[in-house]
């Protein structure tokens, strides 16, 4: 049971991977979410994966990031990061295995804009519409209406 969960689980963030992966033009859609204002200020701000920021730019997000949130999830590997730009825009990045594995976005690495904060989480959803919702404890994904949940663990 355990393993056949793990393995819909690496199945689900595959797809959702490769799905996702089928990038638009970015949506120039600020005024559709408010900005994220953190509630403290860290001390000294991490600055997300130079890998983020690549693809960022490549999409034509300029602004350098912030990490908000990094957790990665126990079963998979799964890295999650919630960077924020200087206007306070939310970006969603994952990556299997974290930075420390191959990062090809669309293989192995999902880059998500217009990510929405909720009450105790952030929200993404892929131009697929599949959808992604994480926070310090879960990382839920949802690919052609099936959810599937994972713990993680704050990085």
């Amino acid at each position: 049971m355990v393993i056949a969960t793990v393995l819909l689980s690496i199945i689900a963030m595959s797809a959702g991977l490769v799905l996702g992966s089928r990038h638009e033009e970015p949506q120039q859609q600020v005024g559709d979410q408010d900005a994220y204002v953190p509630t403290r200020q860290p001390d000294s701000p991490v600055r997300c994966p130079e890998e983020m920021h690549e693809t960022a730019r490549r999409l034509g997000y300029e602004l350098p990031m912030v990490q908000v949130l990094r957790v990665r999830a126990a079963s998979s590997g799964t890295t999650v990061w919630i960077c924020t730009d200087d206007t306070g825009r939310l970006f969603y990045q994952a990556n299997r295995g974290g930075d420390e594995q191959r990062w090809v976005e669309g293989e192995t690495a999902l880059f998500l804009a217009n990510v929405v904060k909720g009450e105790n989480d952030w929200h993404a959803t892929a131009p697929d519409g599949n959808s992604f919702s994480v926070n310090e404890e879960r990382l839920e994904v949802v690919i052609k209406g099936k959810k599937q949940t994972s713990p993680v663990e704050p990085e």
